[in-house]
């Protein structure tokens, strides 16, 4: 991306947690941000951060999963912008269950939003990245990407795909000037799908958040700012010689 002294970044699932801790850090560093979630509300709280760091932002509503909603709010967001020099798929759900009390349902909206909702996204942003002969991805997974944790059957296995994606994108596109990582957050609290992880624990009689944060080296659960400033690393030309990577933000929790 040299020469382009304004940078434009889509962002998915911005609307609160991670998302919007990427969104602020972003503008910050300069970039003008473009919102994509299916929380309407969440989404103009985050545009309003965005705007009172004085950057450019758009808004757009749907859900990942579809791909109609996905064109039409790239379609918006990228004439808003102008073009696309960064795109994060942070949208995501996580379920747990045994995996014999997984039902279908649940795998299958497991993966439709976090692995078919980066597919979706990649493939309608990609060819303007094509056609620019630059750009950056980032798609965020999980250390639960890198080791298959109990309970966490279809969050797993969805996380384990991104990672494979990224890498399999990382290697076609090279060619055209693209980057593609990957972010593997560990344990992150303050965060929507934390507090849902949370309740579906207690129900289960899993272990909770402070009893884990003992198995952390650092002895501390993530913040969505620690999760945003890997983000914009991988974004910046300070990374501009990788790719393919699935980088563990984890306090130690995972190593590999």
């Amino acid at each position: 991306m040299a020469g382009v002294t304004r940078r434009t970044a889509i962002i998915t699932g911005a609307g609160a947690g991670i998302g919007r801790a990427i969104a602020q850090t972003l503008s910050r560093a300069g970039y003008d941000i473009g919102i994509f979630d299916l929380d309407r509300s969440g989404a103009e709280e985050t545009a309003a951060l965005v705007r009172r760091e004085g950057r450019l932002v758009e808004a757009a509503y749907g859900n990942v999963a579809s791909r109609q909603e996905v064109e039409a709010g790239a379609a918006q967001l990228i004439e808003a912008l102008g073009h696309v020099d960064l795109l994060v798929n942070n949208a995501g759900i996580l379920r747990t269950s045994r995996f014999l009390e997984t039902s279908e349902e649940e795998w299958r909206k497991v993966f439709s939003v976090n692995l078919d909702g980066a597919f979706n996204f990649c493939q309608t942003v990609l060819p303007h990245m094509v056609k620019r002969q630059s750009g950056v991805v980032v798609n965020m997974a999980s250390w639960t990407g890198k080791k298959g944790v109990p309970n966490h059957a279809a969050y797993s296995a969805s996380k384990f795909a991104i990672i494979g994606l990224t890498q399999v994108l990382a290697g076609e596109m090279a060619e055209h000037g693209i980057r593609v990582n990957a972010v593997c957050p560990g344990i992150i609290v303050d965060t929507r799908m934390r507090e849902e992880a949370e309740a579906l624990n207690r129900a289960q009689g899993l272990p909770d958040v402070e009893t884990r944060v003992k198995t952390i080296p650092l002895r501390r659960a993530g913040q969505p700012d620690d999760i945003a400033g890997v983000v914009a690393f991988l974004a910046s030309d300070a990374a501009a010689y990788m790719t393919g990577q699935a980088i563990n933000v984890t306090g130690g929790l995972w190593m590999n």
